[in-house]
């Protein structure tokens, strides 16, 4: 079943969580996003006792809230005490509306508004991570305005291949994102942070990629970090209090796939941060990193209503769900891979293949290729597993679809998180008359 939270009931149907996946289709309706709440709080303590445990204090996880975000995340993750990693005014917004401590909070981005920037400064956000030169400057003149210093890390780039597929391999030197230090430039606005007025320069980021099953990629990016931070100390006597060192921690999405041990990683990469720090004679850090996917990703399943069945002799057989790219559209951009199974059949073998499609007019609508998993018929409810990361998030009104509903599930009781979204929500801010 992957992950531990899945299961099967006495009725035979998928569980997640202790609750009946089948029994919230049929309360909620589908397309539905099921949430394990108790498998995310989980994962945020399995982060926060071994950074506590290995690293320096101060360091802590901030969850990497493009992951999923709904205002009821931030307050599981407020609680369960971890910081917030924040990509937009939105997540901002919503974070603001949960209680979130703004000063728990990174705000990234490589290309920040003046509204964005604005934005942050009146929230109070902890950090920001400057992507730029341009932004840098227009940080430091808004916080001038408001007689303010802002903190800031600065987003660079290491250089690093983790050897993950191109699509969010972010630590090349060719990136859009950050400063690269093979250049030059990471040094340059190291430079240029240090003499503007409005910030505090408290460290840096970088973070190398994402689904990563090793600690190898991490070791050496925080290897070639340090070396980096002695050298700006060396010339112009800054040393870090904080190294951010991203996500990226990989999630088993198929048989065949490990699950890496969150626990171990974080020790060995504890490890190497301190012998490389005593070897450069610089002051250990404080360490961020940002998990994501790994909080929420196999907190999540996806259930779907089978409409058709259809064979195509020679090739293959498709059944078709009442979704699809508009609520999941990792495929269709990653070719990204998913177990799917029959929910209420879930304890049958699995004899048939089936290709995926969702029921928008795209032929690139699909969820997956060639799985396998128990005979479909109309009616049946598919459910598609570790979706818990880049759906709910990633979802659109493609074919003026509804983006469907969230349900939290703790202890086997299940609760509204996120309604779904009405005909009318579809069109409210459309304008009838001109």
């Amino acid at each position: 079943m992957l992950h531990d939270n899945y299961g099967i009931n006495e009725k035979g149907h998928l569980t997640v969580g202790g609750a009946d996946t089948v029994a919230l289709a049929e309360k909620y309706g589908t397309p539905l996003y099921i949430l394990d709440e108790d498998r995310v709080r989980l994962k945020c303590r399995q982060y926060k006792a071994a950074m506590e445990k290995y690293l320096p204090k101060g360091s802590m996880p901030f969850y990497a809230s493009k992951a999923l975000s709904f205002v009821g995340i931030y307050k599981i993750i407020a609680e369960e005490g971890l910081g917030s990693d924040i990509v937009s005014s939105g997540e901002m917004y919503a974070a603001k509306k949960a209680g979130f401590p703004m000063k728990n909070t990174c705000f990234h981005g490589n290309n920040k508004t003046d509204e964005d920037i604005e934005n942050g400064l009146d929230a109070g956000v902890g950090y920001f991570v400057v992507d730029n030169r341009e932004e840098l400057l227009a940080l430091g003149e808004a916080a001038r305005r408001r007689g303010v210093v802002q903190d800031i890390l600065l987003r660079i780039t290491p250089g690093i291949d983790p050897h993950t597929f191109a699509a969010v391999n972010t630590g090349r030197v060719d990136s859009k994102f950050g400063s690269p230090i093979a250049t030059g430039a990471a040094e340059n606005i190291v430079a240029l942070a240090l003499s503007t007025a409005g910030v505090r320069l408290c460290g840096y980021h970088c973070h190398i990629g994402s689904q990563i099953f090793e600690a190898d990629p991490f070791l050496r990016a925080a290897g070639i970090m340090v070396a980096f931070s002695a050298d700006i100390k060396n010339k112009y006597g800054f040393s870090p209090a904080v190294l951010n060192l991203g996500g990226g921690f990989g999630v088993r999405y198929y048989e065949g796939q490990d699950e890496p041990d969150i626990t171990e990683m974080i020790r060995l990469i504890a490890e190497k941060l301190s012998s490389e720090c005593k070897a450069s004679g610089i002051e250990p850090p404080a360490v961020f990193m940002e998990p994501g996917r790994s909080i929420v990703g196999a907190a999540g399943v996806t259930v779907y209503t089978v409409g058709s069945v259809k064979e195509i002799p020679g090739f293959r057989s498709y059944v078709s769900v009442d979704g699809g790219m508009p609520d999941n559209p990792r495929y269709a951009l990653y070719s990204s891979v998913y177990t799917a199974l029959i929910a209420n059949k879930a304890s049958l073998p699995c004899t048939d293949e089936y290709t995926v499609a969702g029921r928008c007019c795209e032929s690139g609508d699909l969820i997956g290729e060639r799985m396998r998993m128990q005979s479909a018929v109309r009616g049946d409810k598919l459910a598609v597993l570790v979706t818990g990361a880049y759906n709910h998030s990633m979802a659109s009104n493609y074919n003026k679809l509804p983006v469907p509903p969230v349900v939290t599930v703790s202890g086997g009781v299940d609760r509204l998180a996120v309604r779904r979204q009405s005909l009318d929500d579809l069109i409210k801010n459309e304008l009838t008359e001109n």
